[in-house]
């Protein structure tokens, strides 16, 4: 293994892990400097890996349990805990934390550059903790009380092909909806954050007219430029995102070009606010 080293990205979100080969497992303290730095940037990205969904299955499995299987996407042939995410099946191109529609979203997800375009299709990354310190005062007054209808049904892309219509009538076939604080306490750093999203739909005690500009407002926080990390991926790059504090977005600027990235998720705990009240399931998709 060359040198070791962790590297900042940008002052708020990203770093970049140099010198740690994934193709084999890491000695301890080099994963507890990995495992730090996540909680700390939010996203770690790792260049030049020659992995395979084995190592990346295994890689994930550091950080905690792997989910299963995601509740309505496809998953390869023979690994259930991985997800093709295929720019032919859909393409995610709003800001979203991953299955915030069910009452346990997942830790953390790993994405894996398995086939890519000559251009475009980089992943934005948000920090929703840094949104979160940003508000004003008055304004994290008001987050601090509010609660927040998560659903697959808020957003969901179209893209406009008949395989891109089976895919989206596939995730939409079953209705999920949960309720979350919309401000969460990170379980293992205690830090707030912004739990908030494209699957986000309307706030508890209002109707979803009443809800859109508070959670427009809220949501601008996360978004802001400095906040945000973008990652031009290239073959044999990796990045894993802790979704507990962190949303994310799929660009779409590649045109009918082919781009697939392999997903694994780690399994995530129930969120709590900080009136240490726990997120809970309103309907459940049978």
């Amino acid at each position: 293994m060359s040198h070791f080293d962790i590297r900042k990205t940008g002052g708020r979100i990203g770093a970049e892990v140099l010198g740690a080969d994934l193709s084999s497992e890491l000695p301890d303290s080099v994963w507890s400097q990995i495992h730090e730095a996540f909680l700390e940037h939010k996203v770690l990205f790792f260049r030049d890996q020659d992995i395979d969904d084995a190592d990346q299955l295994a890689f994930a499995g550091r950080f905690g349990p792997l989910t299963q299987k995601h509740p309505m996407m496809r998953t390869v042939d023979g690994a259930v805990q991985v997800i093709p995410v295929d720019g032919a099946d859909q393409r995610a191109n709003h800001w979203h934390v991953d299955i915030s529609f069910t009452r346990a979203p997942s830790l953390g997800t790993t994405l894996r550059s398995v086939t890519l375009p000559p251009y475009g299709g980089d992943t934005l990354v948000a920090n929703a903790a840094a949104g979160y310190k940003d508000l004003p005062a008055e304004l994290r007054e008001i987050a601090d009380r509010l609660w927040a209808v998560h659903t697959n049904h808020a957003e969901q892309p179209r893209l406009g092909t008949e395989r891109g219509e089976q895919v989206r009538k596939a995730f939409l076939a079953k209705r999920f909806e949960t309720a979350h604080p919309v401000v969460r306490v990170h379980p293992e750093s205690g830090e707030p954050s912004l739990l908030l999203g494209g699957f986000a739909q309307r706030l508890v005690g209002m109707e979803l007219r009443e809800s859109r500009p508070l959670i427009d407002v809220l949501q601008a926080y996360v978004l802001r430029p400095e906040n945000t990390a973008r990652w031009t991926w290239r073959p044999g790059d990796v990045l894993i995102f802790d979704n507990r504090s962190a949303q994310h977005y799929g660009v779409d600027d590649y045109d009918s070009h082919q781009r697939v990235l392999h997903r694994v998720s780690i399994t995530g705990d129930v969120p709590v606010g900080l009136d240490g009240k726990s997120s809970y399931v309103i309907e459940e998709g049978e």
